[in-house]
Order: C-alpha cells, then sequence, then structure tokens
C-alpha cells in the first residue's frame, strides 16, 4: 500500500545546495506501507487554508453539477436582463423555480480554454487544462470539505455519471490530485445509509488503527529527515507535517463516526441501470442520492461530474441517439443530430427542476433544503460544436439569495465565474475573498 499526501509531487532528482541530492525513489517507510517524499526546494510553500467560521446550528452546503459536453446555447440564453428577463426554451422548462436561481450570461473561467479538457477545471478554475505540464489546483468543494468536513460523517462526496474513471472528476485536492468519482448509486446509499454488522464496523476501527500506526512511523523518520536538510526544505517538510496531522485528524474523526449509527431515510436501495445508455436515468438517481445526503447531514459538499463525453448512443423518454453523445454533440447543423441534442438537454432540464422540486419539500427549522442549499449548475463549454470555454451556460439557485433575475455581463471579455465561489464560500460562513482567478465577490447577487 502506498499513500501519498495531498501536496506530494516529487520529482526526478533534486540538488540541496552543496549536499547529495536526493532521489525520487526515497520514501519514509512504516509498517510496510510507503509514505513519498514532498516535493522541496521547486514549490514555494502553500498558502495556509483559512478555517471555518460556519455556524454549525444553521447549515449551509454547496451541490457542483457539470454537463462536459455543453448545450445548445440558443436555446439557454433569455432575453433581456434583471427580473424582468423572457425565459428561453430551455428556461420555461423551470418556470415554476424561477425564483429559486439566478442565470448568467457572459462569465467564465479567466485562463481556461483547452474545450473538453477544461471539464476537470469547472470547480477548481485553473488555467490552460490542455496544456502540457497541466497540473490543477484545489476544486470548490475540496475547499470548502477542508474548512467545515469535520462537521458531517463525510468531508465531501465525489459522484460522477458515465464518468472515465482515473481521468476525469470535478474534485481535486490542495496539491491538484484527482479525486475519482462514484459511479454507482447503490454504492453511495450503501456507504450513507446502510449499517454494518458488529464485526464489520469492527474490522473497520481496526483499520483506522492500522493506518493511524503507519503515520506515526513515518512522521518520526520524517522528523530524522529534517535535521539534515537546509532550511527552505524544513519549511516545506513541515507543510508536509501538518498534511500528516490534518489526515490524522480526519481519521480520528471517521472513527467518531464508525461508533455512531447511520441515519435511516424512507428510500429503497436503489439499483444501478445496467447500461451507460441510460444515462438520464443515473442521473435522475444521483440527483436523488445528493438530496438524501444533504437531507440526512451526512456531507455538505458534493461535486457531480455528469461525463456525456463518456457516454454512448444514450437512451431516454423514447429518443434514441444514433451515434455516442460527444459525436452527436458535433451537430455540423444536422437537424436529426439537433432535435436529438434539443430533447437531451430538455431532459437535463426537467431532471434539475424535479432536484429543485425534491429540496424545496424537505423543511429545515422552517426553511427549505433549497434555502439552505447552493446548487451551480452548469458545463465547462459553450457549446461542444466550437469547443468554446467562454460565456458558460451558468444556473445558481438555492442558497437563500435573493434569485429570480439574469446577470448579464460582457460576451465578449467574460466576468470572472470564480467571483461566483467566493460568494458561495462566504454564505457557507468560510473566511475567504478570493478563490482562484477571482476578483471579488458576484457583483448583482444578494442574500434575500
Amino acid at each position: 500500500m502506498k499513500i501519498f499526501p495531498v501536496s506530494s509531487r516529487v520529482a526526478d532528482g533534486f540538488h540541496l545546495s552543496s549536499r547529495r541530492a536526493l532521489s525520487r525513489r526515497r520514501f519514509l517507510r512504516g509498517a510496510g506501507a510507503a509514505l513519498s517524499l514532498p516535493l522541496l526546494l521547486s514549490m514555494s510553500p502553500a498558502r495556509s487554508a483559512t478555517r471555518s467560521q460556519a455556524s454549525e446550528s444553521k447549515p449551509r452546503r454547496f451541490l457542483g453539477i457539470c454537463n462536459n459536453i455543453g448545450l445548445l446555447p440558443e436555446n439557454f440564453f433569455p432575453h433581456g436582463e434583471g427580473r424582468d428577463y423572457a425565459p428561453s426554451p430551455y428556461l420555461e422548462r423551470l418556470a415554476s423555480h424561477r425564483n429559486e436561481f439566478t442565470v448568467f450570461s457572459g462569465v467564465s473561467h479567466p485562463g481556461v480554454d483547452g474545450g473538453h479538457p477544461a471539464d476537470v477545471c469547472f470547480l477548481s478554475a485553473a488555467p490552460h487544462p490542455a496544456s502540457s505540464g497541466f497540473r490543477n489546483t484545489i476544486s470548490l468543494d475540496q475547499f470548502i470539505a477542508a474548512q467545515i468536513g469535520h462537521q458531517t460523517r463525510f468531508a465531501s462526496l465525489t459522484l460522477g455519471v458515465n464518468v472515465d474513471q482515473g481521468k476525469r472528476s470535478l474534485s481535486y485536492t490542495r496539491g491538484g490530485v484527482l479525486l475519482p468519482s462514484e459511479n454507482s448509486a447503490a454504492a453511495v446509499f450503501q456507504r450513507m445509509f446502510v449499517q454494518g454488522t458488529e464485526a464489520e464496523v469492527k474490522e473497520q476501527l481496526a483499520k483506522l488503527d492500522r493506518g493511524h500506526s503507519i503515520l506515526d512511523a513515518v512522521r518520526d523518520q520524517a522528523k530524522a529527515l529534517e535535521r539534515s536538510v537546509p532550511l527552505a526544505d524544513r519549511e516545506r517538510l513541515d507543510q508536509y507535517f501538518t498534511s500528516v496531522r490534518d489526515l490524522e485528524q480526519r481519521m480520528n474523526l471517521a472513527k467518531e463516526w464508525e461508533k455512531r449509527p447511520k441515519p435511516t431515510v424512507n428510500y429503497e436501495l436503489p439499483v444501478d441501470p445496467r447500461s451507460p445508455r441510460q444515462y438520464m436515468e443515473k442521473t435522475r438517481l444521483m440527483y436523488d442520492m445528493a438530496r438524501l445526503a444533504f437531507e440526512t447531514d451526512s456531507t455538505r459538499s458534493i461535486a457531480l461530474m455528469l461525463d456525456s463525453m463518456n457516454s454512448p448512443a444514450i437512451n431516454f423518454e423514447g429518443n434514441q441517439f444514433t451515434a455516442d453523445y460527444h459525436s452527436m454533440s458535433h451537430h455540423g447543423k444536422s437537424e436529426q443530430k439537433l432535435k436529438l441534442l434539443k430533447a437531451a438537454d430538455e431532459m437535463h432540464m426537467d431532471l434539475f427542476g424535479d432536484l429543485l422540486q425534491g429540496m424545496k419539500s424537505v423543511t429545515e427549522d422552517g426553511e427549505s433544503l433549497l434555502d439552505r442549499t447552493m446548487i451551480v449548475h452548469g458545463s465547462n463549454m459553450n457549446s461542444a460544436q466550437t469547443h468554446s470555454t467562454t460565456n458558460l451556460p451558468i444556473l445558481f439557485a438555492g442558497g437563500g439569495f435573493r434569485h429570480g433575475q439574469h446577470l448579464v455581463f460582457d460576451r465578449e471579455n467574460n466576468y470572472p465565474l470564480p467571483n461566483l465561489f467566493v460568494s458561495i464560500l462566504q454564505r457557507q460562513g468560510i473566511d475567504a475573498d478570493r478563490f482562484a482567478s477571482s476578483t471579488g465577490s458576484m457583483r448583482g447577487l444578494s442574500v434575500a
């Protein structure tokens, strides 16, 4: 077993002043595991995360949803602006929820280009994802998890539909490491709500104890190494020790949660669709899992990637694509393809509307679950046909904001979408005035 710290990235070799270079193959070893060294003398110290000021008495939650193939923009963006906008054909399907969401025009992530590869930056806004040597940065869901994840059984959930495992995800750690998406709604449900036997709980606690002993061993060895390296490397190692201590704290919290019974819900164990062609049904189930996770306060941060690019000829409500979803999105103005894509986009809107309705129907201390949940729904591309990563189709719902409006920004020189992320963090009670390429909080967005 190998355990890699959040911030590890080991180079081929690097020189320590006049000392002997440390090889990338040098590891700290303990209890049969190897913990890789952090990269010394080649990375500036990471900014320490601000601590959450979130109030546990009034929890607020975040859900980020990315359909990574865009949509037909001419059917999405409304006419007019402010609260008197005329809804587009797609937004007409959300008419009953008009006052629960804001639609944006002219927003994007500065520097995020490359078309399809930009999906992994949807929640991180890390620039130039298609460039050689690209390394992602922390995603919004993981930034939130680092601040308030200790308040719930799961610091965060990373979910997916038809996700290309190991290659695509919305969730990235502080060191730019991909967190794999869970594609099975049944597995998510079991993890959240199915209580293990006494023996299974005991075994899980033993695993956590073993992990803790490994960290103790490698930390002691790393401390010995610290005495033999220059000051700059000692500072880097100190950050490394901090990440190890954070991991230890999370393991201790996990042990406490293992001892507590899991919540019960009025929902049967879902059956995962057998075929990836059942894309829309899989999406519906993942929306249900997100709602149940928030309803039981099992987590307060969820990222969900809808990997349309990795989906086959999908079936939904009597419609069947004649080619895989990705190929169909490059419609070339084919009437048949445009008709199918419009139907698929409309189904996405309907499913999103069902999610909003489900959250509105749940109350928590006199407020709806939607009032406590901030949802970013959109895509990393304007349209798959053009591969454009500007003027992104973004809906922002819930969270107790004053919605029912169309905020219009410059469609040529876009307004930074990360400003919305800052507003989300602040609403969640997290002390942050910047995130990625933001310039502040979201202009025109106010709390109700």
